[in-house]
């Protein structure tokens, strides 16, 4: 099903395929006028940055790095503040260095965040005591609070959106060029309940380990380390509003093609990953690496056809698979794609999801995921990979750095009792600090069993 140099592209030819999961604005016109005004704001990232990541991605799909890609299930505007956005980059940070020195491959940094704004449902309509409204899209789109006023699509909260995404963006910036992510200092990203963790020890024997070698190498070359000062990170959002999108979609100077200029690696949900469908066709147009989720409804064919649309010339680095099977599916669904894949000799990045595919509601109403099953699914991933010769090449997963009691299980054994004392989520359970700092750990284990012998480590 590969595209033909008739079928013609443009940021809005989208808009001529069928759209799931768009709200349905009032008033269009403002809708215009507001895609109008954001299509003239600067952008949030650069050209080159988008490409230095889709060549760090390439490097992935050799099996030379790892991609660590996570952050929260939907940012919230009220959250645009800078210890929850520290706190993010700190627990991002210390995952990926243990990520580093346990399986000797330098690690790509990729945020969920600056942009995460909109969310899928499964419903258009929420019901609470016989009142019907829109479903809470994000606030990208729509506000939390169960009124009329505030579930009504509002186009202004894309320009509010683009705003906060802005100055989440500034921030992470300065921190970086600050020297936040120095390697002499990564006692600095502890967060105030590291002492709390069943791996606290390991992590601070990592830490001590890092700084020893530092100061060893720079004794004997006399020299300061200076590139260890600062990494590199990446920001990552669902293109869900293609509107949002669209208008952040540019041709540059000396450059060739598109690029959306909201984030560097925006993906496809797997609710929005039709063929024929509308995000389909605008992801198929844009030079940025992408990443399509692929849960248990995707077929073999489907899935070689969809890798023809979004990567016709077969680059490295350009497609991201992320499969979010569950622990209960994986071995059964897994395989086929990937040995689909290989017998088209397509070449794509792989990635492990184990959270959306392990969501259970409790019986007192809680949406939460079982930290064994999220572990589970991981190293089932990771096993089956191997097996069929292919190589996992990082995992995404919805996390955060604050002390937050959404997930059942982890070092302190979280049951559906204490999920209430500190559940904050607007949408899906994430990860805690401890929970993923645990996580790491086993991943860094996994990838040492894989790779056999040591390699070349990098940060």
């Amino acid at each position: 099903m590969k595209q033909t140099p008739e079928t013609e592209w443009s940021p809005v030819s989208w808009q001529e395929k069928p759209v799931q999961q768009m709200p349905k604005y009032p008033d269009e016109g403002e809708l215009k006028q507001v895609v109008e005004t954001l299509s003239t704001l600067p952008p949030l990232v650069t050209s080159w940055e988008i490409e230095d990541l889709r060549d760090k991605l390439a490097e992935v799909s050799e099996g030379k790095r790892f991609l660590l890609h996570g952050g929260d299930c939907s940012e919230s505007f009220n959250n645009c503040n800078s210890q929850i956005i520290t706190n993010k980059l700190k627990i991002l940070l210390q995952m990926s260095l243990i990520l580093v020195v346990g399986s000797k491959k330098p690690v790509i940094r990729v945020g969920r965040i600056a942009g995460q704004y909109a969310k899928p449902r499964s419903s258009d309509t929420e019901t609470r005591d016989g009142v019907t409204l829109p479903s809470y899209r994000g606030d990208l789109i729509n506000k939390l609070g169960f009124t009329e006023d505030e579930r009504i699509p509002d186009p202004q909260l894309l320009l509010r959106g683009y705003e906060r995404a802005a100055l989440t963006t500034n921030f992470i910036r300065a921190l970086m060029a600050g020297g936040f992510a120095d390697l002499h200092h990564p006692e600095y990203w502890d967060l105030s309940f590291v002492d709390h963790s069943s791996h606290s020890r390991q992590y601070r024997e990592i830490v001590e380990h890092i700084s020893h070698s530092l100061d060893f190498l720079e004794s004997v070359t006399t020299k300061r380390l200076d590139e260890l000062e600062r990494v590199d990170f990446f920001t990552s959002h669902e293109g869900l509003h293609l509107y949002y999108e669209q208008a952040q979609t540019r041709l540059l100077p000396r450059r060739t093609g598109y690029y959306n200029v909201s984030t560097h690696f925006p993906w496809i949900g797997d609710r929005t990953r039709s063929l024929k469908g509308a995000h389909v066709e605008y992801f198929r147009g844009i030079r940025n690496p992408i990443g399509v989720k692929v849960g248990p409804s995707m077929t073999p064919l489907e899935l070689t056809g969809l890798v023809d649309i979004l990567n016709p010339k077969n680059e490295p680095g350009r497609l991201t698979l992320i499969h979010r099977f569950g622990t209960e599916k994986i071995q059964h669904y897994l395989p086929p794609l990937i040995k689909a894949l290989k017998r088209s000799g397509q070449k794509v990045v792989w990635v492990c999801d184990p959270m959306h595919g392990n969501t259970e509601t409790t019986k007192n109403g809680y949406k939460t995921r079982s930290f064994d099953r999220i572990l589970e699914e991981l190293e089932n991933a990771f096993y089956i990979h191997n097996e069929l010769g292919t190589y996992l090449g990082g995992v995404h997963l919805e996390l955060t750095g604050d002390n937050v009691t959404e997930c059942v299980g982890g070092a302190r054994g979280l049951a559906e009792k204490d999920l209430s004392r500190a559940y904050k989520t607007q949408v899906d359970p994430r990860l805690n600090y401890e929970q993923a700092v645990e996580t790491a750990m086993l991943v860094a284990e996994l990838m040492k069993k894989m790779s056999g012998p040591a390699r070349a480590s990098g940060w």
